[in-house]
């Protein structure tokens, strides 16, 4: 089994607060083939941990060893629990082939001695790694590994939430100043009034659907007078009459 040795102290006792207290819940999905190569006691370490900052863990058939949903953002992790210096190949290869198929891809590496650590400088130049692409990052044990995973996704997932709602905000500010360039002009029309401009634009849509609409069309969908729905008609297709100076 691909178990290092590691004091797992109270996972409650590491960054619960952080976590839970800034919106950190999310999913766990890991890898069952992963898991069957960790020790018992790391994996009961991991569930006490992850429960312990809110997140649910479910144990699937994945490529990756993790993949932790938060946020509505999706992030994948090779999780490197046993560096064996003797058998380096099958790690990059998998990178290899993971970095292709998944968007948001981290390697944590487990690395307590320096001759593993030299060991995994050599190897990232000799298998040619593209800086950033997968980012790995090397840890000094297993616990710490863990704790950095779960704030890689934990941090992912609120950037993309942050993300979303400036997208939101944007749209709403957006869909304000339409509003706003709606109602100048068809309250530019004589005797048309606030009220009538939303009325038009809940029941025939935009400006374009407006300047097309009949009179007919105009009063059965509509409250707007017989007066009002002939000024609208006469606003967009009788030149003489939009071309004149109003005074409303």
């Amino acid at each position: 089994m691909a178990y290092q040795k590691s004091s797992y102290g109270d996972p409650t006792a590491q960054n619960t607060s952080h976590f839970a207290n800034s919106g950190g819940a999310g999913v766990c999905m890991m890898s069952s083939t992963w898991r069957d190569e960790q020790h018992p006691s790391f994996i009961n370490f991991i569930s006490s941990f992850l429960g312990a900052n809110s997140f649910r863990l479910n144990f699937v058939r994945i490529a990756p060893d993790l993949i932790f949903n938060c946020g509505g953002l999706s992030v994948s992790f090779i999780f490197v629990t046993n560096w064996n210096c003797n058998n380096i190949e099958p790690v990059f290869g998998r990178v290899k082939k993971l970095k292709e198929q998944f968007a948001h891809l981290y390697v944590v590496v487990s690395l307590p001695t320096r001759d593993q650590n030299d060991s995994f400088v050599r190897s990232y130049f000799k298998y040619d790694m593209d800086l950033g692409r997968p980012t790995f990052v090397p840890v000094q044990d297993i616990e710490m590994g863990l704790e950095k995973i779960v704030k890689i996704a934990h941090s992912r997932g609120a950037c993309k939430q942050r993300d979303a709602l400036s997208k939101m905000k944007a749209e709403r500010k957006r869909s304000v100043q339409r509003m706003d360039i709606f109602l100048e002009v068809i309250t530019s029309i004589p005797s048309i009034d606030n009220h009538d401009a939303y009325a038009l634009n809940q029941a025939i849509g935009s400006i374009e659907a407006i300047a097309k609409a009949s009179k007919e069309y105009i009063l059965e969908n509509t409250d707007l007078s017989a007066d009002k729905a002939e000024a609208i008609v006469r606003f967009f297709r009788d030149p003489k009459f939009y071309l004149n100076p109003k005074i409303n």
